[in-house]
């Protein structure tokens, strides 16, 4: 059984807490005009905390919201877009069968502790993420490099994926070479991730000897990951300081980027995960920026003069039927009634922002791949009692998981959609009993299967469907806990299809397939709004949530 957790006051907690850090963080500016000194710290609040100073080791969102700052990648995003283009390397190519990709490296590159970029330093970097064993290669210390580049040179576990890297190699001082075994949809976007971040050659050798320790469900991050100094990489920030207390990270301007400067000196990140404390805190100049407006609050800040610029939708959220937590949920007929039974509807409408819609399916209209002809699953309540009936499931009892300490991109209000969802469930006979868990533990229990039933999204990491279905769907997944080999292999199939229409096609047939099997029930895409103070030129906003906090400024 879940243990329960009760709801705590986490508006004033948060609200007390970013007062204390923001006053002491603002003291020493120099601003005597009521306008913004240079050196003023700008102040961001965002809804959760970093989980690690190394983004390899997390999939978490507000993680890579600062590693982004600190952090390069081979290949990034077009500012406040979704097209690939050069980050540390400046031009790149593929071979004609895509399985070797040549990075062409900018020259003059320099890590914060005055290495420089070269491609050995590139090489080093995937060298080790190939080779490293123990807890790091739990799929929850490096999620993102099994799902891009599979197992390691040394799988220590038969649930790990073969290895689709091959090697790096580095023929020339600026040229890397990054061979795979074949043809993936996942590349070029692959290489952009937050998660591959390059880090310096000094830092790599000084964390080469650092283990995680614990088991499956219960690890401990090595200390480097946890204490600012210990990481440099080529960003427009370093990393000064990670106050645990107060849930805040400092960066500071790096003077030796080889880009353009940023344009603040100091950036501090803290956690308030209570977005009306995020509100209270902006409104009264306590920080100058924060993530996740609440769709009531949006007509309210901007009628006040503050920016609120809108993203456009690139995400999606579900409910999840985990087959194995509660043997109910393996009858197709179950799903599909408590599919029918929610009002979705009423979720876009009252909860999510202007401009949310009801999703058909596991990724918005917005991706090639996203077809008209899936199954749907209308509001019928009287339908869906008919089908508990017919399952003999009409006192069906399912525990409910929802995170209470957070919002998400995808997610505005979790109580607020899980109080609906419940509401609905229980109108047609089913006993719903609440878990409510943080969000640090939230997504360890949901990915190792212990919600029978539980709320979750996806925000786009790149432009490609299957970084939707096939997080998901390419495989065994104990998030979702049904096996279909037939599924997993035509979705590899279609990643690895370099004809982007065939591809394409094969994408909308998945979804198709996908919705007929019905693993969860897609709830909504919808547009997560941002905020910023009225004296901040902002970033430009990302559909990714990728905003390059360097190209913000006092006006």
């Amino acid at each position: 059984m879940f243990a329960k957790s009760s709801r705590k006051p986490l508006a004033l907690l948060a609200a007390a807490a970013a007062l204390t850090l923001v006053a002491t963080a603002c003291a020493e500016s120099t601003r005597d005009d009521g306008g913004s000194d240079a050196s003023e710290p700008f102040v961001f609040a965002s809804a959760g905390d970093i989980k690690t100073l190394d983004p390899f080791l997390t999939s978490d969102g507000e993680t890579f919201r600062y590693s982004r700052q600190v952090f390069e990648t081979l290949l990034e995003h077009e500012s406040g877009g979704s097209e690939i283009v050069g980050g540390l390397a400046e031009e790149w190519e593929q071979s004609e069968d895509g399985t070797e990709w040549t990075f062409h490296l900018r020259e003059g590159v320099l890590f914060h502790d005055g290495d420089e970029l070269d491609a050995e330093a590139v090489c080093a970097n995937f060298e080790r993420w190939y080779n490293l064993s123990g807890g790091y290669q739990s799929s929850n210390n490096s999620y993102y490099w099994q799902s891009i580049f599979g197992g390691f040179a040394e799988n220590e576990s038969e649930d790990i994926p073969e290895p689709k890297f091959v090697s790096c190699e580095a023929p020339e001082e600026l040229t890397a070479v990054i061979t795979i075994d074949e043809y993936s949809s996942v590349f070029p976007g692959g290489f952009s991730l937050a998660a591959f971040g390059i880090m310096s050659p000094s830092t790599l050798e000084a964390v080469a000897d650092a283990e995680i320790s614990g088991e499956e469900g219960n690890y401990t991050l090595p200390e480097y990951t946890q204490k600012a100094g210990t990481v440099a990489g080529t960003g427009p920030f370093t990393v000064q300081e990670w106050d645990h207390d107060q849930a805040a990270v400092t960066l500071e301007r790096f003077d030796d980027y080889w880009g353009d400067p940023a344009g603040f000196e100091t950036m501090i990140l803290r956690a308030i995960p209570d977005e009306t404390a995020r509100r209270q805190a902006l409104e009264a100049g306590d920080i100058h920026g924060y993530d996740l407006v609440a769709p009531a609050d949006v007509d309210p800040l901007t009628e006040a003069d503050f920016q609120v610029p809108t993203r456009d939708v690139f995400n999606i959220l579900y409910m999840a039927y985990q087959q194995e937590a509660n043997e109910a949920l393996a009858d197709l007929e179950v799903r599909q009634a408590l599919a029918h039974a929610v009002d979705r509807q009423r979720i876009v409408d009252t909860i999510l922002p202007e401009g949310g819609e009801v999703a058909t399916q596991f990724h918005p209209d917005t991706l090639d791949g996203w077809s008209p002809d899936v199954k749907t699953y209308e509001y019928d309540p009287e339908l869906a009692k008919e089908m508990l009936a017919d399952a003999g499931q009409e006192d069906l009892t399912l525990e409910f998981c929802y995170p209470t300490d957070v919002t998400r991109p995808y997610m505005p209000a979790p109580r607020d959609i899980f109080d609906v969802i419940a509401s609905d469930l229980e109108a047609v006979g089913v006993t719903v009993e609440p878990v409510t868990y943080e969000w640090t533990e939230y997504i360890p229990k949901t990915n190792s299967g212990e919600c029978p039933l539980y709320l979750l999204g996806w925000t786009g990491d790149y432009n490609d469907a299957y970084n939707f279905i096939g997080t998901w769907f390419s495989g065994y997944n104990s998030e979702f806990g049904f096996r279909d080999e037939d599924l997993f292999a035509a979705m590899e199939e279609a990643s690895g299809n370099p004809n982007d229409e065939e591809r394409v096609a094969a994408y909308q047939d998945l979804n198709e397939q996908i919705m007929d099997i019905l693993p969860g029930l897609p709830i909504s895409s919808s547009p997560p709004s941002i905020a910023f103070a009225p004296n901040v030129n902002p970033p430009n906003v990302s559909p990714l949530t990728q905003e390059n906090f360097a190209e913000a400024s006092w006006k």
